[in-house]
């Protein structure tokens, strides 16, 4: 067994992964249409549809408890990212990228997410096993970032490097090659939230690791879906700032009290569709305010 699972299974979910990328590579590659969003809106629901698959095949192998942490960490990783999508939305708006450049970006960046938020998530998983302390550290860290969330103005301010560059006259693969770059970044600075996230709700690298893929997986599609959308999920951040929240105190407490995994998965759901549902049932100010000015 290596960290949870066969040599064999590895192989195999590697094998699948690779395959995932191809087709999720080449499925929008040439699509200028205007009309992204249905081909990635299928593939979304059909990676979704393998994720819940896979949730099965665990509650029927290895039982109701890992079932429920593999559908809560991919559930809050998913959740996360929507928030991570604003920003590459800002990054690509800042970059000047047509569609075409966007798909390559994202192509790129999930694989090079898969890589990072691996050896992310066998250096968190080993600290807490080696160092019990390490938990309350990274509960700390998650109730920061909650705030830091809840309470942090959004910017929309153009990188200074992009201005630069620009300016400069930069070709357009050298833009595309410094929005790769910026992307990944980004995730690195991402994954510091979203792996200690994960990690709470499982202790098992078999379960953090194989939510967090099967979340990355359907990061390239979802933007094309949510794309036209985000400016209209307005609330979700504060939502997004409370499961945060919700899982750094779930660590600091585990030793007097774990609350139970099906609580968790409902608190994390059930928070996510609440602020949803109010983004879309309000209308943000920037938005009124470009309507009541004929833009």
């Amino acid at each position: 067994m290596i960290a949870g699972a066969s040599p064999a299974f590895w192989l195999w979910f590697h094998v699948a992964v690779i395959a995932i990328l191809l087709i999720d590579f080449f499925w929008m590659q040439h699509d200028d249409t205007g009309h992204a969003w249905k081909p990635a809106a299928a593939w979304t629901a059909a990676l979704v549809l393998l994720t819940l698959g896979f949730a099965f095949f665990l509650y029927f192998d290895r039982g109701q408890k890992p079932a429920l942490e593999f559908i809560s960490g991919y559930a809050i990783e998913l959740s996360l990212s929507v928030d991570n999508l604003f920003v590459f939305l800002l990054l690509f708006q800042s970059f000047g990228l047509d569609a075409a450049s966007q798909r390559k970006a994202l192509g790129w960046g999930v694989a090079g997410a898969i890589v990072m938020r691996g050896l992310f998530i066998v250096v968190g998983v080993a600290l807490i096993q080696r160092f019990e302390f390490v938990q309350y550290i990274f509960g700390v860290f998650l109730l920061i970032a909650a705030i830091r969330m809840l309470t942090q103005k959004e910017k929309h301010t153009k990188p200074k490097i992009v201005t630069w560059m620009l300016s400069k006259g930069g070709s357009r693969g050298s833009v595309l090659l410094l929005a790769i770059i910026a992307i990944e970044l980004t995730d690195l600075v991402f994954a510091l939230d979203s792996v200690p996230a994960v990690i709470a709700v499982s202790k098992s690298t078999f379960i953090i690791y194989t939510s967090n893929i099967c979340a990355i997986l359907g990061l390239r599609s979802l933007y094309f879906v949510l794309a036209g959308m985000l400016d209209k999920l307005h609330l979700l951040r504060y939502g997004l700032g409370l499961i945060l929240a919700f899982v750094g105190i779930k660590m600091l407490i585990e030793h007097w009290y774990e609350i139970p995994i099906g609580i968790s998965l409902a608190i994390i759901l059930g928070t996510v569709a609440v602020f949803t549902i109010a983004s879309l049932l309000t209308t943000p100010k920037l938005l009124r305010a470009d309507h009541l000015a004929g833009k």
